[in-house]
């Protein structure tokens, strides 16, 4: 139990340690979206604290739930969520704006 409670507060911590130090603008959320595939599971605490950093502009992204099309993640090669696909590439594990403006070039 005190180990649940260190991950969900770690968890938070995480969420408002990124958010803080990712300013993300509509024109770069475009950007971004326009470039990148992400692929998440509901019950990912790491995938819930990605969708918190894309914050309001979360709806202009092309998520797929593992979960829910466990067939597509598998015939993409999804082995870990969440995962970002960028220009072909993959890329596991959460993102801040400024790695995925890199990553996308925006």
């Amino acid at each position: 139990m005190v180990i649940a409670i260190v991950a969900i507060i770690a968890v938070i911590f995480l969420i408002y340690y990124l958010k803080a130090n990712n300013n993300l603008d509509e024109e770069t959320a475009k950007c971004i979206a326009n470039s990148s595939v992400l692929y998440v599971s509901k019950t990912c605490g790491h995938c819930a604290a990605q969708k918190q950093i894309l914050s309001e502009y979360i709806n202009m992204f092309t998520i797929i739930d593992c979960q829910d099309n466990i067939e597509k993640c598998q015939d993409d090669g999804i082995l870990y969520v969440p995962t970002w696909i960028i220009s072909g590439e993959k890329y596991t594990g959460i993102k801040t704006i400024a790695e995925l403006k890199e990553l996308t070039g925006c």
